[in-house]
């Protein structure tokens, strides 16, 4: 076999390490091989995010109590139970003087049971709030932890192919080296760079279990439990997608930690009002039959309220209701500020990401393996060294490996910035 049908085999390798960045889509994906099967078994089976679930549906259910009446009393008593002394003390209405049954009521002042069940709703509407902020973060970690994984699977084949590029060098290296063309350091500095690659392969396999074991504590599944390998990336949204104005109002309208804060605020609001009408009494409302033997005789009626004398107390339940409103007020201001910064900075880096992906793309790796395809031909003719056909080789790779980090660094933007906004875009 001569040199120049080594040079054709090393370079068609390679034109095969550098081929389409996206593989085909598979007709169907198990799990693991897009995120989109991820996502569905974490919603069906993450605890946290079944905890936050529950709790949510914990507190629409406490809507109904909140707006309801207090349960009536009955109230019985049994006088003159010895009938002045004529008789043993006994309990049974028909021998006792007589027997009273009052059945009473709790009315509170007008508008406080509105003010309650409106109060329940409203911290209903909170826990759904934090039920979706947790999904969002779950979302977000799983889409970055598949982003990371995929980066891994694809540097791990980058490195299996340029490995194998690497013996084929070697091989040319041999064939010059034999015809007395070459050093002999030439095929010991392609063994080098073959065991370096094998050691950052074995890197490499142990950060794609962490990151296995990472995806598969989200989806509540034993560490070790297998996954598919990544077999693609989500599309990245278009530009007009993410024009920072819109996104901004969407953040504003649908991020799940405003909408948290909103509902606190409202709540507050109401409680403020609940503790303004607390300066009103509470009536209690009776009726009351009288036995006398076997026959009732007597009807009275019952009115109780409670005064309201204890104004430093309830002054002071006041101030804190205005108090935990402000409190909510300035906590959604936080918020909305953190939110905002955060978006900001997840769109410039996502769009670097992206320029960067096109720049390797368009520019660096068209460049990289021109200079290699030159290097090999160079080397050939002995007019480049053996040192300088390694320099191509790496940057050609870093180039590509370019690409792959700046690829996986967009689809995580791209979940953090999803994340902001409280849905995929």
């Amino acid at each position: 076999m001569n040199m120049r049908t080594h040079r054709r085999w090393a370079f068609a390798l390679w034109l095969t390490a550098i081929g389409p960045a996206h593989p085909a889509h598979a007709q169907e994906a198990p799990l693991g091989a897009g995120v989109e099967s991820l996502l569905d078994y974490a919603r069906a089976r993450n605890p946290e995010y079944a905890a936050m679930r529950f709790e949510a549906e914990a507190a629409t259910e406490r809507i109904a109590p909140a707006g309801a009446l207090p349960d009536p009393r009955l109230r019985t008593e049994f006088r003159d139970i010895t009938r002045m002394g004529e008789q043993n003390p006994t309990l049974l209405p028909a021998r006792t003087g007589s027997t009273r049954y009052l059945v009473m009521q709790d009315l509170p002042w007008l508008g406080k049971r509105d003010l309650k069940r409106e109060i329940a709703e409203l911290d209903a509407r909170g826990a759904e709030g934090r039920a979706t902020v947790t999904w969002t973060e779950l979302a977000t970690r799983i889409k970055t932890a598949h982003a990371q994984l995929q980066y891994v699977h694809r540097s791990e084949q980058l490195t299996r192919e340029i490995l194998d590029l690497m013996v084929r060098l070697e091989k040319i290296a041999q064939v010059r080296y034999a015809g007395g063309l070459a050093a002999q350091q030439d095929v010991i500095r392609a063994q080098v760079e073959q065991t370096g690659m094998k050691s950052e392969l074995l890197a490499l396999e142990n950060e794609s279990r962490q990151l296995q074991a990472r995806i598969n504590a989200l989806l509540a599944r034993p560490a070790a439990a297998p996954l598919a390998a990544p077999l693609r990336l989500r599309t990245l949204p278009a530009p007009a997608k993410l024009d920072p104005a819109a996104l901004e109002e969407r953040v504003r309208a649908r991020n799940p930690q405003l909408f948290a804060d909103e509902a606190r605020i409202r709540s507050a609001e109401k409680s403020r009002e609940l503790a303004y009408k607390n300066r009103y009494p509470d009536f209690t409302l009776g009726i009351s039959p009288i036995q006398y033997q076997s026959a009732v005789r007597e009807w009275e009626l019952m009115v109780e309220l409670n005064l309201p004398l204890q104004q430093s107390s309830r002054r002071a339940q006041e101030r804190e209701a205005e108090a935990m409103l402000s409190a909510a007020r300035a906590r959604r201001d936080a918020t909305a500020n953190d939110v905002l910064g955060e978006l900001a900075g997840s769109l410039s880096a996502f769009d670097a990401a992206r320029r960067t992906e096109a720049l390797a793309a368009t520019s660096l790796l068209p460049q990289a393996e021109l200079a290699f395809k030159s290097a090999i031909a160079g080397y050939e003719t002995g007019k480049v060294d053996f040192a300088t056909l390694l320099d191509a080789q790496r940057q050609i790779r870093l180039a590509r490996q370019s690409r792959l980090k700046a690829q996986a660094e967009a689809q995580m933007k791209l979940a953090e910035i999803e994340r902001l906004v409280g849905e995929d875009l």
